[in-house]
């Protein structure tokens, strides 16, 4: 990472930290007081829109947990569809029974 780079990371912890909206000018500004030279405002600007509307400390905190996420839809999905819901679990784990059979027969890719 280049100093630009750390420098607008830690101003937008800085403003996280502190409950402030993240903003370009905000960024700007802590950049300034700590007298990192040389950051061209093309990265406040990436930083403030990519964290836009975005938690940056509950991001920080759920660092490890966003495989779970994709299996949330579906679930909501499938409560949605009603009665219809368990016939698809089913055909999965069938389909997940034929590859285990496949390994039981003796041979696999590197044999």
């Amino acid at each position: 990472m280049s100093t630009s780079e750390l420098a607008a990371s830690y101003a937008a912890l800085i403003l996280a930290d502190d409950g402030v909206e993240i903003t370009t000018d905000k960024l700007q500004s802590l950049i300034k007081a700590a007298n990192v030279e040389g950051v061209e405002p093309i990265w406040t600007q990436l930083f403030a829109k990519a964290l836009e509307g975005k938690d940056l400390k509950d991001m920080l905190t759920n660092v490890g947990s966003g495989g779970g996420a994709a299996a949330a839809p579906a679930a909501g999905g499938a409560a949605a569809a009603g009665g219809d819901a368990p016939a698809e679990e089913k055909k999965p784990e069938k389909e997940e029974e034929k590859e285990e059979s496949d390994e039981d027969m003796g041979f696999g890719l590197f044999d």
